[in-house]
């Protein structure tokens, strides 16, 4: 198998790293729109060859998207029409329901898989399962040190409460997380946001609420930053590393 990755940044370059060791991973190719971000990562590795996206396409199997929701706009589309499998880290790119809906039949179309991976929340899991039957809420928390959000508090303070679709518009930074909690459970329009700036904390935290016909879920973890860039979660490229080891190994785990 063949890997295609755009955007060489933190999480790009933790996939990349963690896929050259993986044996089912043959060659990595590497595109960013800044060459020299690309050309840094390609230093690191053995198996990997910079080329623009069209170039790589009839050669990967898999494309790992890391970059922006711009790049998710410019090369969805291609790489499913081209019956490629795409994993899209910038899931706040599906907010645009039409152009999800496009891309959902494209891949239908041409028999490939678009993976979104939990990110940097925990329960995305739990939440997707219950979504087979009757959830009647779904809440994300998440909890930031005001610094984080541009502020300069010194007590706790509720900056938004509302629904995730809405939460977009003043906090995009929160997009991802709050989009595949969307998707796997009850939509933009009814899951609620809540995001809180408190001087106390030193990490970023997100929780997770839920209930209805299957009981209750509550899942919470606290975000460790990623050490090549600290305004990344750290989880956030374990889920990917994790998203593409599922696709790799004949075992499949969780919902």
């Amino acid at each position: 198998m063949n890997l295609g990755i755009i955007g060489c940044g933190a999480i790009g370059t933790d996939v990349a790293l963690a896929a050259e060791k993986m044996k089912e991973i043959k060659k990595i190719f590497l595109f960013d729109i800044k060459p020299d971000v690309s050309s840094k990562l390609n230093k690191k590795l053995k198996t990997a060859e910079i080329r623009e996206v069209q170039d790589f396409i009839d050669e990967v199997d898999v494309v790992f998207e890391a970059a922006s929701q711009k790049a998710v706009n410019d090369y969805a589309k291609i790489v499913l029409k081209n019956g490629k499998d795409l994993v899209i880290m910038s899931v706040g790119s599906l907010f645009d329901k039409k152009f999800r809906n496009r891309i959902e039949e494209i891949a239908r179309e041409k028999n490939c898989k678009i993976y979104l991976p939990s990110g940097a929340v925990c329960g995305i899991d739990g939440v997707l399962s219950a979504s087979i039957d009757t959830i009647n809420e779904v809440t994300l928390v998440t909890t930031k040190p005001p610094n984080s959000l541009g502020k300069k508090i010194d007590k706790r303070v509720v900056l938004f409460d509302g629904t995730a679709r809405n939460a977009v518009k003043k906090f995009p930074q929160n997009i991802n997380v709050a989009a595949s909690l969307s998707i796997a459970g009850v939509g933009f329009d009814k899951t609620k946001v809540r995001i809180v700036a408190d001087p106390v904390v030193t990490r970023i935290s997100h929780r997770i609420l839920a209930h209805g016909k299957f009981g209750r879920l509550r899942a919470e973890v606290t975000n460790m930053p990623n050490p090549n860039n600290p305004k990344s979660s750290y989880m956030a490229s374990l889920s990917a590393i994790a998203t593409l080891n599922r696709i790799v190994n004949p075992i499949q785990i969780g919902a």
